[in-house]
């Protein structure tokens, strides 16, 4: 009897991943709509966001003292992640703040190789800052300085979140399922 066993390894067996990539400032409300999508969409996504790790103590509690800070070394490696769970061909919504240029050229480069849908959350200033307040556990401003993030990348869709979560959910999955592969990025 000859061999039937695959020879192909797991990574080039599995299809190219998904990612729907939501970017926003804090209290913009990117988890309400992320773990909306997560229910509405029909295919079975995961979702991942850096929250989950920093709410989960992943990040040390020690003061490192060699360069770069523990905060870049843990988005680096955050980012880095979410290329790792794509290559083993999980279809993501990702949850994230894009602070910096350096950022979004970096997911732009690990992501390249998938189909990655960027959706830009924006809300009024005036109810970021009451949102923010409601929460009690953001320091006041934080959303304000966060607004930096929309300059950073190009979106598929925009939706604003003070809008009912039923319209924007809808607005973002016809979009993504409108797309096409000519203008994936």
């Amino acid at each position: 009897m000859g061999d039937t066993r695959n020879t192909e390894s797991y990574s080039e067996r599995v299809k190219p991943s998904r990612i729907i990539f939501i970017n926003g400032t804090s209290s913009s409300g990117k988890t309400t709509i992320a773990r909306g999508l997560q229910t509405r969409i029909p295919e079975p996504f995961c979702y991942y966001a850096s929250d989950q790790l920093a709410d989960q103590g992943f990040r040390s509690r020690k003061a490192f003292t060699r360069p770069p800070s523990e905060r870049e070394r843990f988005f680096d490696g955050f980012h880095r992640s979410i290329a790792a769970f794509s290559e083993a061909g999980n279809d993501l919504i990702i949850e994230h703040i894009v602070e910096e240029q350096s950022w979004a050229d970096d997911l732009i480069r690990l992501l390249s190789p998938f189909d990655v849908f960027w959706v830009g959350v924006h809300a009024p200033v005036e109810e970021l800052d009451r949102r923010e307040e409601a929460r009690g556990n953001r320091r006041p401003g934080e959303a304000r300085f966060h607004l930096k993030t929309h300059r950073y990348v190009r979106y598929d869709v925009e939706v604003d979140s003070t809008q009912p979560l039923d319209s924007v959910l809808e607005r973002i999955i016809l979009a993504w399922r409108a797309r096409t592969r000519a203008n994936i990025s």
